[in-house]
């Protein structure tokens, strides 16, 4: 119990000061974990980050589960899980509250729309740089652009996500990996197979039950639970398969990306803006159902996948697909970033020239997520307030 409670303890102290994002998250626990606690030694440390960015979902968060479960098996897991990730969903559903609660607030979503035009845009930039440095793989994302703003259905982000896998796994040369290293197990490979068995047949049976259910608590599961087994290259890839599913129907596009900009604010995993969604769809309740929905598949892949890591990459082809799934990923944002966030966002040269600044504020001055949340809410209620 003692060591629940420091691992909670821990955890929580991180999900209280860790802003910047998922790669700033892994330095922060590289601090904390390897060089301050020495829970884990370099090479493990890298190993289970390695596995965190090859699996779908929060890669920071996982990588926080699989210290947890190392440290005191599945409830360690579920425990550190908890401590880094309850701040965040505590304040963006009181952000959600204040949102409804005041009709005063238009200035404020105008700011925080324009702070998603310049996070969104610069995390495109980062994640190119990392994706597209092939003909091979810019052409995977061109075609994804193209694909995603052609073509307006639910389901174009997942057919898209699926043809960069065919494409890159074609087209791509596989990497030859220098050495294996040894992958501890710290989960039995039965808890593996259950875990991975129940993360597929929730993937395949959750959009069933939403099409024979009207329940609003079965259509976040679809929605939520869909968007967290398919995001491959970070939190902000969650955007566009949040926005396909639930924007108009359950929201409005002004208050989805009001949300998605309150959470560059706060620290801890980018993936509870479902928290904020959740609160605006069905209150207290839908915040936390939709927090536990959205994060169920990474506990599940990253407990599953544990035992069987070292085999995985030893298929080197395996990580062609990888990259090409990767590089449509940077496609499907380019495509979201230009519609709805830029359109909706930029209505004039003064919304323009307010999301140069940010931008400018985060890819060149390097100033923190938070402080360019707070400059462009600011901004933008002097705008509603002086035009």
């Amino acid at each position: 119990m003692k060591s629940l409670i420091h691992l909670f303890l821990v955890s929580l102290k991180l999900g209280l000061t860790s802003f910047g994002g998922p790669v700033a998250h892994l330095g922060y626990f590289h601090t904390e974990y390897v060089k301050r606690l020495k829970w884990m030694s370099e090479k493990e440390y890298i190993e289970l980050v390695s596995l965190s960015q090859f699996l779908p979902g929060p890669a920071s968060s996982q990588v926080g589960i699989g210290i947890g479960v190392r440290r005191a098996g599945i409830l360690g897991g579920l425990t550190s899980f908890l401590g880094f990730t309850m701040p965040s969903v505590i304040i963006l559903i009181v952000f959600q509250s204040l949102l409804t609660g005041t009709s005063q607030l238009d200035g404020l979503i105008t700011g925080l729309k324009l702070v998603a035009v310049a996070i969104v845009l610069h995390a495109i930039i980062s994640m190119a740089k990392n994706f597209t440095t092939e003909w091979q793989t810019i052409l995977i994302a061109a075609l994804a652009v193209i694909l995603t703003l052609t073509i307006h259905t639910p389901f174009i982000q997942i057919a898209v996500i699926l043809l960069g896998a065919l494409l890159g796994f074609i087209l791509l040369n596989p990497k030859k990996e220098t050495k294996q290293t040894k992958v501890t197990h710290y989960v039995t490979k039965n808890t593996g197979i259950i875990s991975l068995t129940l993360f597929g047949a929730l993937f395949v049976l959750t959009p069933i039950l939403a099409r024979l259910s009207e329940n609003i608590y079965v259509q976040m599961m679809d929605a939520f639970y869909r968007a967290g087994s398919l995001v491959f290259g970070g939190g902000h890839v969650v955007l566009p398969l949040l926005e396909a599913e639930l924007v108009p129907t359950y929201l409005d596009e002004a208050t989805f990306l009001a949300g998605y900009g309150a959470t560059q604010a706060v620290p801890g995993p980018l993936f509870t803006f479902a928290s904020f969604i959740g609160a605006e769809i069905a209150g207290i309740p839908g915040g936390l159902f939709a927090t536990f929905t959205i994060f169920l598949p990474a506990f599940l892949l990253i407990i599953g996948m544990l035992p069987f890591w070292q085999e995985v990459m030893k298929n080197e082809k395996l990580g062609t697909a990888v990259a090409g799934i990767n590089a449509a990923v940077v496609g499907i944002l380019v495509s979201t970033w230009m519609t709805p966030i830029v359109t909706t966002s930029v209505i004039g040269w003064i919304e323009a020239a307010i999301a140069v600044v940010l931008f400018i504020m985060i890819a060149m001055l390097k100033l923190p997520p938070w402080t360019v949340v707070v400059v462009g809410a600011l901004l933008g209620v002097v705008v509603e307030a002086v035009f």
